[in-house]
């Protein structure tokens, strides 16, 4: 593995980490009111966009990132729409 795919791992890791923050909080304190459904859809076609980018170059790093991130985003929605 190269170092540019190295630092692309460690990017992903913590950009997609920052996700799990919100998660938890929606999750445990079962409010939403303060998240914007707009942009989180938004955000999902953007990182669905990433991912299929990411697949289409083999980069590991960008499938890595946006699939978890996709999967997080998705549960927020889930979680914005059920409450």
């Amino acid at each position: 593995m190269d170092t540019i795919e190295i630092v692309g791992l460690i990017a992903a890791t913590l950009t997609t980490s920052s996700f799990v923050p919100q998660v938890y909080k929606t999750w445990r304190h079962k409010s939403t009111r303060d998240i914007s459904l707009t942009m989180y859809l938004a955000f999902l076609v953007g990182t669905i966009l990433w991912l299929y980018y990411g697949i289409e170059h083999g980069s590991l790093a960008i499938i890595l990132a946006n699939a978890i991130t996709g999967i997080l985003v998705i549960f927020v929605i889930l979680l914005k729409l059920r409450y």
